[in-house]
């Protein structure tokens, strides 16, 4: 996988993380300027995606950018709101963090 490539998922990611942040900011304080910030920052996270899912594919594009924001948005949930998950949550986080490991291995040629 190619630098720019990791560095373009990151900051997509960077977007959706604050954009989420400022959603749950907003459903706290009912502040309508929140809301319409997280809703413009989402189209903005949106029309990058296009460029990974150009890049390196639809479905490894959108899996990247989902297992990323799964744990680290967890780990804002955590640290700034006082969220904790439970023991099932936190294995669905396990689970999708090895599926993405799974998906990055590189296939086997067949013959």
């Amino acid at each position: 996988m190619k630098l720019s490539y990791v560095l373009w998922l990151f900051s997509t990611t960077a977007v959706f993380i604050v954009a989420a942040s400022l959603s749950r900011a907003y459903v706290a304080t009912g502040n309508v300027a929140l809301v319409v910030l997280s809703m413009t920052l989402y189209l903005a996270g949106n029309l990058m995606m296009l460029k990974l899912m150009r890049d390196g594919g639809l479905g490894i594009a959108i899996s990247l950018s989902a297992v990323t924001q799964l744990v680290l948005i967890n780990g804002v949930a955590f640290l700034f709101f006082g969220e904790r998950l439970s023991g099932a949550q936190l294995a669905g986080v396990a689970l999708g963090v090895l599926s993405m490991g799974l998906m990055l291995t590189p296939a086997t040629a067949r013959s």
